[in-house]
């Protein structure tokens, strides 16, 4: 069923979430902080694990989709290691993420979702990183002007034997690009 489908019963943003795998352990927050004391990100973000919670059950679907908090998430887990429930925080923010990403709620200017979307767009191609072609595309997307300065450390790697010229592709590509599909379909 598409997010799409999902917003026009009026689900609330709680109840998208409880929807998903893994979504239901939410409900078992206590607010008690220890993912924002814990997070070794939280300083650059806009809203904190215990504040995006909160935001969650107070159904304020723009500001948690349009945060860039759920993409300056690094799935460290140590926010899950700690949480006195067991709350696999960094799942919940995966589920956001993709909630984002479905809603085209990526802003040109998030850096983050560039390379997030730069990325994939590569595994998907291979089915592993070349890392020229990755940056490349991340670089147009955020700031041309940048492959200036990739070029340095582009050299180096290239006459050090650790940057590939050409891409190489995995076998069975298309299974993986089909999986990314049903991946994305959920």
């Amino acid at each position: 069923m598409s997010i799409l489908v999902l917003e026009k019963k009026g689900l609330t943003l709680l109840e998208e979430i409880l929807s998903y795998p893994g979504g239901k352990a939410i409900l078992g927050c206590i607010q008690c902080g220890t993912c924002s004391g814990s997070c070794p990100t939280s300083y650059s973000m806009d809203y904190t694990p215990r504040k995006l919670i909160a935001m969650i059950r107070a159904n304020k679907r723009e500001e948690v989709l349009n945060s860039l908090g759920i993409w300056n998430c690094t799935s460290c887990y140590t926010c899950s290691v700690r949480c006195p429930r067991g709350i696999k925080f960094t799942d919940i923010m995966y589920i956001l993420k993709n909630l984002a990403f479905k809603q085209n709620r990526r802003e040109k200017r998030n850096k983050v979702a560039a390379f997030y979307r730069s990325f994939q767009q590569v595994l998907n191609r291979y089915g592993r990183v070349h890392e020229g072609e990755m940056m490349m595309r991340y670089a147009l997307t955020t700031n041309p002007a940048k492959l200036l300065g990739f070029a340095p450390m582009g050299l180096k790697l290239l006459t050090k034997g650790r940057l590939q010229v050409l891409p190489h592709s995995i076998k069975g590509t298309g299974q993986l690009q089909e999986l990314f599909k049903r991946a994305q379909a959920q």
